[in-house]
């Protein structure tokens, strides 16, 4: 029998596969679902502050509306008390999926400001989450602002966030940071204890009919898993045993979760197999890592993780710039077609 047990941000784990950050997972049926799948932890979709602000604001617009116009009617209705904002809720969520889950539950989060970084931080705490990840997703458009601006910006962030919880702490990171090595290292040394690799950006499409900038959401697709392997590889050695590594992006398959472990994840996390097949996928998934590491007589996921990573790969270059050149030597163009049509 494997062992399939690991270890990520200082909390045990059963098993390597999370159900990380969806809509799916706010629904504590579903989570209990994925509990009984084989998920060794879950993730909450992220609480962003920019939805908790404008609710705010829309919900001040619509009672302030019409004030002042006719003021002796304002004598008849009752005072107003304080409503459960989208922040409110997404505690409450969490709360109750607390309540069912025995297995760990970690909260996200993306904020604008500092101090919404670290007051919703603290309420998750207060809330029960057993880890935090802060998922840092902006965009850099501003011509005056600098790598180097934006990178302090980050680290003071999750500074603030540390000095704040003692939650277990995991930053969530885009692949487009200029120098990603040192800034990992710099997010480690500030207080992270563990790296989630990498955040996708969803990018925006034109309707053509209307000129409008309309939301496109694509799910992941395997081959997307190619780079947080690379850089996993790259990092472990570099970042040491007790940092917490998660793949995310194109975990598709329980192959996926063995490619994960293997360059130095400690584990694999899913989301969009999830959207496309329900809850239940997670047990496939597991059940083919398990038949995997029976077939090559692996006896745990310790075993294997890191056994391809940068330091014990034969060619490390692999993973780096000679990687571009084999994949270009690599191409096979199809067979000429003649003026008899394709081959049979």
């Amino acid at each position: 029998m494997v062992d399939l047990t690991t270890r990520y941000l200082g909390l045990e784990l059963r098993s390597p596969l999370v159900a990380s950050a969806s809509p799916l997972n706010r629904d504590p049926d579903t989570v209990a679902r994925l509990e009984e799948a084989g998920a060794g932890a879950v993730v909450l979709p992220s609480l962003f502050e920019e939805e908790i602000i404008h609710e705010d604001l829309e919900l001040n617009l619509a009672l302030e509306a019409g004030a002042g116009q006719v003021a002796e009617a304002a004598g008849y209705f009752p005072a107003i008390g304080r409503f459960a904002d989208t922040g409110d809720r997404y505690l409450a969520d969490l709360e109750g999926i607390k309540r069912r889950a025995s297995i760990p539950v970690i909260g996200s989060l993306n904020a604008t400001s500092t101090g919404g970084w670290v007051r919703y931080a603290r309420l998750l705490a207060e809330a029960g989450a057993d880890a935090l990840e802060l998922n840092l997703y902006h965009v850099v458009a501003d011509p005056t602002r600098t790598a180097a601006d934006s990178e302090r910006a980050d680290l003071e962030v999750i500074a603030a966030v540390r000095a704040e919880i003692a939650l277990p702490l995991a930053v969530k990171l885009s692949p487009y940071y200029s120098a990603m090595a040192n800034f990992a290292g710099q997010v480690m040394a500030t207080g992270a204890d563990g790296l989630v690799l990498f955040n996708r950006f969803y990018q925006p499409d034109l309707d053509l009919d209307s000129f409008e900038v309309v939301p496109r959401v694509e799910l992941s697709h395997p081959w997307e898993l190619r780079l947080p392997l690379r850089w996993i590889a790259i990092l472990r050695p570099q970042l040491g045993p007790t940092a917490s590594l998660a793949a995310s992006s194109g975990v598709a398959a329980g192959t996926d979760v063995v490619k994960a472990l293997m360059v130095g994840a400690d584990v694999a996390m899913v989301t969009s197999a999830l959207l496309r097949h329900g809850p239940d996928h997670l047990a496939a998934l597991g059940q083919e890592l398990r038949s995997w590491m029976d077939e090559r007589d692996y006896v745990s996921v310790a075993q294997m993780r890191g056994s391809a990573s940068y330091a014990t790969s034969d060619d490390p270059t692999a993973f780096e710039r000679a990687n571009y050149l084999k994949t270009l030597h690599s191409w096979a163009s199809p067979p000429a077609l003649t003026s008899a049509g394709p081959p049979a």
